[in-house]
């Protein structure tokens, strides 16, 4: 939780609480990933530096979220771990993975990089703390 905390602007509402996590861990098709400070899985004795939330629905998989701890950023983390992601989704057997963000999410750049195109939009779909509305867009690509 320490790294949902730290890495989701409170304005933009998008940090889940850890009830929310929780639960959503007790439904068999959600999983975590958890990554160490080079991106790699994480061992028992370490701290997370980042983690993705995903889950599958027969031959498709949705990222729910991603986050990277900010003192780690611009690093690469985040690209190696929507890798190991991409890694987990295809020995999982899905076909398609996707997901969906605000539209001025500064993270498209490692979206399209990882081979994410956009697939749809919804207008005006968040509100923030003071009420402004954006726009989501779904990205989504070949396992």
């Amino acid at each position: 939780m320490q790294v949902m905390e730290a890495s989701f602007d409170p304005h933009y509402r998008e940090a889940w609480t850890r009830r929310q996590v929780e639960d959503s861990l007790l439904v068999p098709s959600t999983f975590a990933i958890l990554c160490n400070e080079t991106g790699n899985q994480i061992s028992d004795d370490e701290t997370a530096a980042g983690f993705i939330l995903a889950r599958q629905a027969a031959d498709e998989i949705e990222l729910l979220l991603i986050a990277v701890d900010p003192s780690y950023r611009r690093k690469g983390i985040g690209s190696r771990l929507l890798q190991r992601f991409l890694d987990v989704a295809s020995e999982r057997g899905a076909s398609d993975v996707f997901l969906e963000m605000r539209a001025n999410n500064p993270a498209v750049t490692v979206y399209l990089a990882a081979g994410f195109e956009q697939i749809g939009h919804r207008a005006a779909y968040y509100r923030t703390v003071s009420g402004e509305t954006i726009d989501a867009l779904t990205f989504g690509r070949k396992v």
